[in-house]
């Protein structure tokens, strides 16, 4: 057995012995929730299985090694989620790699969130509820991140995140009812992000490893949590590679990934898209132990013109009690 396919089969054992492990349920609360939602609509229609492949500057909300061999000098990616209950996301990325990413490709990015108005109510004189008004929380992550190639196999990536949470203005016991006493309700951290990416060297066979929104406890009111941290190992691999095709004309990415969450069960991503042309672009994904949904899929296109290749996006995720999750997201890179 030559090295390289000892290094392959202990990569792929890796793999599963740390998802055996992750087979004991261990739960622990969270907070600041929306730092696990998907950041672009390609990896939402993959369910997510996206940490062990190359991508454009999105790839920051996954896995910030990803974006280590970036050829062209600038790359933005937006995406903007319908989710449930007309909560609103938008992500925002844009990476640079200067002189061909000779010193590393830097990204930044940034995450919105919408979570529409409401109506504010304490309790009345007459022991029934009060309207004193509306408000409007809100949530974002604004991220600075850093990747380097350290060889044709290996790469590593980072990131740091300012995060906030704003949950507007409360009602401070003490005050009367024609003079009340708001207190401003918000939190905020920061938090840490890790990847790196190994080239196997068989085929397209890629190896990754996250570890994603890593803080310190936040304390809130009387109570204390942290971020939804999250530990994910991948593997993908152009399954075409096996036959005798044209890869320009054909290509099929299948992708798995083993993800250990700090406040839910142990959950397994599949994810496969089909490329014709490099141009036109289908999707499909499917995730184990999900309390939303479970099918996710996608369509994109892409084009190149003078130098600016272009992408759209497009994703419909199955919710399996609320309305069905949409996504459209537009890449660019020059």
């Amino acid at each position: 057995m030559n090295n390289k396919l000892k290094i392959i089969l202990s990569v792929i054992m890796l793999f599963f012995a740390v998802q055996i492990n992750f087979a004991q349920v261990k739960l622990a609360q969270s907070g600041m929730k929306f730092l696990s939602m998907s950041g672009d609509s390609r990896s939402a229609a993959l369910s997510g299985a996206v940490t062990s492949l190359e991508g454009n500057s999105a790839s920051l909300f996954y896995n910030p090694s990803s974006i280590s061999r970036q050829t062209s000098l600038f790359d933005i990616s937006f995406t903007n989620t319908l989710w449930i209950a007309d909560i609103n996301y938008i992500h925002a990325a844009i990476t640079f790699a200067p002189s061909n990413g000779l010193y590393g490709v830097f990204g930044f990015s940034f995450v919105n969130v919408d979570y529409g108005t409401f109506i504010k109510t304490i309790i009345g004189p007459d022991g029934g509820s009060l309207d004193i008004g509306n408000y409007k929380p809100s949530a974002l992550a604004v991220g600075f991140s850093y990747s380097k190639a350290l060889s044709d196999k290996f790469s590593v990536g980072g990131d740091v995140r300012y995060v906030y949470q704003d949950y507007g203005s409360g009602h401070v016991v003490g005050g009367t009812y024609d003079n009340m006493i708001t207190q401003k309700i918000d939190i905020d951290v920061f938090s840490f992000d890790f990847g790196v990416l190994y080239k196997t060297g068989y085929k397209s066979l890629n190896f990754g490893m996250s570890i994603r929104n890593f803080s310190q406890e936040i304390a809130f009111v009387d109570e204390s949590f942290q971020l939804p941290l999250t530990f994910t190992l991948g593997l993908s691999m152009n399954l075409l590679d096996i036959w005798s095709v044209d890869l320009k004309q054909h290509s099929f990415l299948f992708s798995v990934d083993a993800e250990h969450p700090r406040d839910n069960e142990e959950l397994i991503r599949f994810g496969g898209e089909y490329t014709f042309n490099n141009s036109f672009v289908l999707r499909g994904g499917y995730i184990t132990n999900s309390d939303i949904g479970n099918f996710s899929f996608g369509a994109g296109i892409k084009v190149e013109q003078d130098g600016i290749k272009f992408g759209f996006d497009y994703t419909y995720s199955i919710s399996e009690y609320f309305k069905d999750i949409q996504r459209v997201g537009v890449n660019m890179s020059f």
